[in-house]
């Protein structure tokens, strides 16, 4: 009996970090530059140069990842503030725009 409550314990703490971890938050600021293909070259220029003024990041802006250890990325809450995964959010919009930007050769002559 208290085996099964042993488990069960374990389970719902593992079942309560899903979705909140670091590791899960920072992989979904990786996102497709799919999504811009669509947008017109200088209409895409622009929303990505408001949008690293806006987080003061730089134009190449990339997502970033810690490193909790060695296999504890999904069970490491996210403290994070709000602001710091808001820039993190942007710098991975940032990089999929760029990476459409550089697809499709905006703003280059020809």
């Amino acid at each position: 009996m208290r085996w099964n409550l042993v488990v069960l314990a374990s389970c719902l703490a593992i079942a309560g970090c899903v979705g909140t971890s670091i590791a899960e938050r920072q992989d979904a600021n990786v996102q497709s530059s799919l999504q811009y293909d669509s947008v017109p070259c200088n209409r895409l220029l622009a929303q990505r140069n408001a949008l690293a003024q806006r987080y003061r990041l730089p134009q190449d802006a990339k997502p970033s990842f810690s490193d909790p250890g060695v296999g504890l990325g999904p069970f490491t809450p996210d403290t994070r503030s709000k602001a710091q995964r808001d820039v993190e959010q942007a710098s991975g919009r940032i990089d999929a725009m760029n990476r459409s930007i550089a697809r499709r050769e905006c703003g280059k002559p020809g």
